[in-house]
């Protein structure tokens, strides 16, 4: 499995909408909380080409991730793998470079959860600690990995 990322345009939009949507309707569903228009609008409503990609699992596409710097640090706005292709390691995929990414550059990343999404147990897996919680959302943190010295043999 090869991982790739594309970027995305204005053109793009209503794909990604479809994306975010199929990716998130289970989750949405069992907290009462699915309505489409709202998904659509919400997405919309901050959507930057320049900051959102693509991920393309050999050629093809499977979902889309949007990152942003804010306030020194890296939000993970969006993280989307529609759901024929989850739970095949694309997501761990796609979070691992975007950590690489922020341990690189001494950054932390911060992102929020649906309350009660499998998104949750996800994120603490890979070093995420909750930071604060609303009606709807679990919000979370991970600080960047120290730097390892280089060994000069």
């Amino acid at each position: 499995m090869k991982v790739t990322f594309e970027s995305t345009m204005h053109s793009d939009a209503e794909t990604l909408v479809r994306m975010r949507i199929q990716a998130m309707r289970e989750s949405l569903e069992r907290i009462g909380r699915f309505d489409p228009q709202r998904a659509r609008d919400r997405f919309l409503s901050s959507f930057e080409p320049s900051e959102c990609k693509f991920i393309l699992i050999d050629g093809v596409s499977v979902g889309f991730v949007v990152v942003r710097l804010v306030e020194s640090q890296l939000l993970l706005d969006h993280l989307y793998v529609v759901p024929e292709h989850q739970k095949k390691g694309i997501g761990s995929a796609v979070l691992g470079s975007v950590l690489k990414d922020s341990d690189a550059r001494s950054l932390a990343v911060k992102l929020g959860a649906l309350r009660d999404s499998d998104s949750n147990r996800f994120y603490q897996r890979h070093g995420f600690v909750k930071t604060a919680e609303t009606e709807w959302d679990i919000y979370y943190v991970r600080a960047p990995m120290p730097r390892q010295p280089q060994d000069h043999c």
